[in-house]
């Protein structure tokens, strides 16, 4: 019997690996550096196995956005859960995880994320979507054109992280995040 045969199967494990080891790759290769073989080779995992979980590389592409914008989604759920103030309560969360990303378990898989945004049509409508769907749910509370220019500016931030253009100290980051938030009490 062969140690396939023997080992516990354990499929979310084995998804999530997957993913990590794409987004590795990306880091280090960029996008072209994921392909099945090397994500399957890099993986331990067969090409079967790759191919159960992502029948090819557009549906890897999709589970590594599927898993960075749930990670984005639930610090921000975090972030407004610990905020007593509605107005502007989703701005303030976006700013806050935008600036706090960090560069070096963050920013990789959101570097080759946008990067694929720019190249895959199918993942720049998927990202419209989740903005859209986030701004209409906090249309109330979130629509004024300084809770609009707050995350326009934390979208700069993050670009800004992801080009590797600016070289911010923590405490550079804290103020940044610190004004573009006091936008918002105005």
């Amino acid at each position: 019997m062969t140690e396939a045969h023997r080992r516990k199967k354990q499929p979310e494990q084995v998804r999530q690996q997957l993913l990590e080891v794409a987004a590795r790759l990306s880091h280090e290769q960029g996008v072209a550096g994921i392909t099945l073989d090397a994500v399957s080779h890099a993986a331990g995992v067969s090409k079967g196995g790759l191919l159960h979980h992502f029948p090819n590389k557009s549906a890897l592409l999709d589970g590594l956005f599927d898993d960075l914008v749930a990670r984005f989604d639930a610090a921000i759920e975090a972030a407004m859960a610990g905020d007593p103030v509605a107005q502007g309560r989703f701005t303030r969360a976006y700013v806050d995880v935008c600036s706090k990303l960090d560069p070096e378990t963050d920013v990789p898989g959101w570097r080759m994320l946008t990067i694929a945004l720019i190249a895959e049509p199918n993942l720049k409508i998927r990202w419209r979507a989740w903005v859209n769907r986030r701004t209409q749910e906090f249309a109330e509370t979130d629509a004024s054109p300084n809770c609009v220019l707050a995350r326009f500016a934390a979208d700069g931030l993050w670009l800004a992280d992801l080009m590797q253009s600016h070289d911010l100290d923590a405490a550079a980051r804290i103020a940044l995040a610190e004004n573009l938030k006091a936008l918002l009490a105005t």
